[in-house]
């Protein structure tokens, strides 16, 4: 199967319950315990927000066109054709440009590993190769967490919101978010006050980043030339000035040469 697959996650069903982290710590062999903040032992977490009254999930947006791909010098970062971006620690050299790339700031580092590796969600990828759902989709007592085909999510989405405008904000954040994602979410408050990165280009920014780039030998030839350009102005004028000196220093040294001359021819009519 190598359809793009994703997930939607409808905030507004979501009860905080915390199955989809556990479901997730025992999938990937990490510590069942509570967790706020995303790390390298905890691929998902959930956070509260006006009065602990909303809910959402934090985890790897799988973007369609990861950065965290293109900043990867080594190549430790993929993206499959089923959507999930993975990470391979044999391939690593513990740059943490993914982390620094990421405009979400997934990625986290195992800072107190003696052989430190990147760690973050894998969207269960093994799972869903096999023809399975991710773990946490399976254990979402709600529907929550929903997963599917990309384009069947994305037009899910549409539907929840075009029947119920009234409970939605009228956007599915992830859509074009940064180029797309294949994690999106639906809200009835806006994603900003939920803490989600805004102003998001939505363009990937690889290919932003590469536009820019693109253009660097273009520039770089015209700054060569022009510096080039100013560098024989600027020889050519020294040169000159040096022979307009050596011209001066020349005719002074002939009038010299003259008065002495002149200076001797006198002497000798006196006598």
């Amino acid at each position: 199967m190598n359809t793009p697959m994703g997930l939607l996650i409808d905030i507004t069903k979501c009860v905080g319950c915390g199955e989809c982290m556990r479901a997730c710590a025992d999938a990937n062999g990490l510590p069942q315990e509570e967790a706020k903040q995303l790390s390298a032992e905890h691929y998902t977490v959930l956070q509260a927000y006006h009065n602990d009254e909303v809910f959402v999930r934090r985890m790897c947006m799988h973007c369609v066109d990861p950065t965290c791909v293109s900043a990867c010098l080594v190549g430790a970062f993929s993206k499959t054709s089923q959507g999930a971006v993975l990470y391979d620690a044999d391939k690593c050299i513990g740059c943490r440009y993914c982390m620094q790339a990421c405009p979400f700031q997934v990625p986290r580092y195992e800072w107190s590993s003696l052989i430190p590796r990147v760690q973050k969600c894998r969207m269960c990828a093994e799972r869903v190769a096999n023809g399975g759902v991710t773990a946490c989709t399976e254990a979402c007592p709600t529907g929550a967490t929903m997963f599917g085909v990309r384009d069947e999510l994305i037009h899910e989405g549409r539907r929840r919101i075009q029947e119920a405008p009234e409970e939605y904000v009228d956007h599915i954040y992830g859509l074009t978010e940064a180029g797309g994602t294949s994690v999106m979410y639906l809200s009835g408050i806006p994603f900003e006050e939920l803490g989600f990165p805004k102003d998001l280009p939505t363009e990937p920014i690889p290919q932003l980043s590469w536009r820019v780039l693109s253009q660097i030998p273009k520039y770089s030839v015209a700054a060569t030339v022009l510096l080039m350009g100013i560098h024989w102005i600027t020889a050519r004028r020294v040169e000159v000035a040096r022979f307009e000196a050596e011209e001066e220093r020349l005719r002074l040294q002939e009038k010299i040469h003259e008065r002495h001359g002149n200076n001797t021819g006198k002497g000798g009519e006196s006598r």
